[in-house]
């Protein structure tokens, strides 16, 4: 009997788990930690969308098994979201179906479409899922750059023409977790066309599609016209309606594509629990002022960790979008490196960060740093930050 299982020994361990850990065990002590590690939302959802799920669970009909690819009128509320947010024709029957978040939905997707061996382009650094989703399946990965600039298609026709065999699905996640760069319908309508000339499955995580600042709203690769021939899209609720915990996402795009995921999932789940589903009609279908109103709340955020944590001696670039900002390391302290700098803030100024390493090796040199707390827990952290910088010899004008 082998204890060795091909698939753990595939899986590295969790670099991030490591600071969890720590902040788990500074709390159980009784330590206040700020906690901008994880992203997870600290807002509710719409009063409506509870509503609607408890008005819902009262039926005594709705407790047996769902629908995995979700349940006709789900479909059709995110097939709308589409037409109206993207302008994009989309048909809730063979081009949309229901994922527990789009977490599960890309590990469900290579699942059904990755034979061992093949080879996946994905970012690095990027969040766990789009590399280890497609590791657990068997594939192969080769990175390739998050930057939407010229380096980016130089590195993914490279990957082209020296990898055996040839690269056959390109992950891309804009706007970017854990780097927050966005990207114009430009960038896509190139990506599209490279596609289609190089037979690329091109699959798109569009989880932040409502967390866009400064008045720059972010764009869907299936705006481009014919996208749907080589592209599926994932977005979620998690955020957008402050519906984590929920697990309530989507895919949408290539009929092929979403009839493989569907395929699978019907075998692994009998879908989210009905009352949710009716919950999630009610948030897409219902007022949609929560939406701009938790994207000026999170603006508003970012503006004060920018200038806090700028005033404490720490520069960070202000992010386009997301809930996270890329922040590198103090110069004076980047020979640290972001695991031990990470577990240095949480120790030393009670404030959990995300290391950067954690999202592959071209993260390290930074940290994530998420949203997640109100403004005053904000500058609060910064003068936490501040007091460590100071113990290590860093001030303002020496950061």
């Amino acid at each position: 009997m082998s204890e060795e299982f091909y698939r753990i020994k595939r899986l590295p361990p969790y670099v991030i788990a490591e600071v969890n850990g720590m902040r788990a065990a500074a709390r159980a002590a009784g330590r206040d930690i700020i906690d901008l590690g994880m992203g997870n939302p600290d807002l509710p959802p719409p009063p409506h969308v509870i509503e609607k799920l408890c008005e819902v669970a009262q039926k005594p009909d709705a407790h047996g098994y769902s629908a995995s690819k979700g349940i006709p009128g789900l479909r059709k509320a995110q097939a709308n979201y589409y037409g109206r947010r993207f302008g994009v024709e989309v048909d809730p029957e063979t081009e949309v179906v229901m994922t527990m978040g789009s977490k599960e939905g890309l590990a469900s997707l290579a699942t059904a479409i990755t034979a061992p061996g093949d080879v996946v382009l994905a970012p690095n650094p990027s969040y766990p899922i789009h590399t280890f989703g497609f590791i657990i399946a068997g594939a192969t990965i080769r990175s390739v750059p998050t930057t939407p600039d010229d380096n980016y298609f130089r590195a993914i026709e490279r990957a082209m023409a020296f990898t055996v065999p040839a690269p056959s699905i390109l992950i891309v996640n804009y706007p970017s977790n854990p780097t927050a760069e966005t990207v114009d319908l430009a960038f896509y309508e190139r990506l599209v066309a490279w596609a289609k000339d190089n037979k690329v499955w091109i699959i798109s995580d569009l989880a932040y599609s409502e967390l866009y600042y400064d008045g720059n709203p972010t764009v869907s690769i299936l705006q481009v016209p014919g996208a749907k021939d080589v592209a599926i899209e994932f977005t979620s609720l998690s955020k957008t309606y402050s519906m984590a915990g929920w697990r309530v996402g989507f895919a949408v795009g290539n009929q092929r594509l979403i009839a493989a995921l569907t395929r699978v999932k019907s075998y692994l789940d009998y879908g989210a629990f009905t009352p949710i589903q009716a919950a999630a009609c009610a948030a897409l279908n219902g007022p949609q002022d929560i939406v701009e109103a938790n994207r000026v709340l999170y603006q508003k955020r970012r503006d004060v960790l920018v200038e806090s944590f700028g005033r404490a001696g720490w520069d960070i670039p202000s992010p386009k979008a997301s809930m996270f900002a890329w922040a590198p390391l103090p110069p004076a302290l980047k020979h640290m490196g972001s695991l031990e700098f990470s577990k240095q803030l949480l120790t030393h100024a009670e404030v959990a960060v995300a290391p950067g390493v954690g999202y592959g090796e071209e993260g390290e040199g930074y940290v994530r740093i998420a949203l997640v707390e109100n403004e005053q827990r904000l500058r609060q952290a910064a003068r936490n930050v501040r007091r460590y910088l100071q113990s290590m010899g860093i001030n303002s004008s020496a950061a």
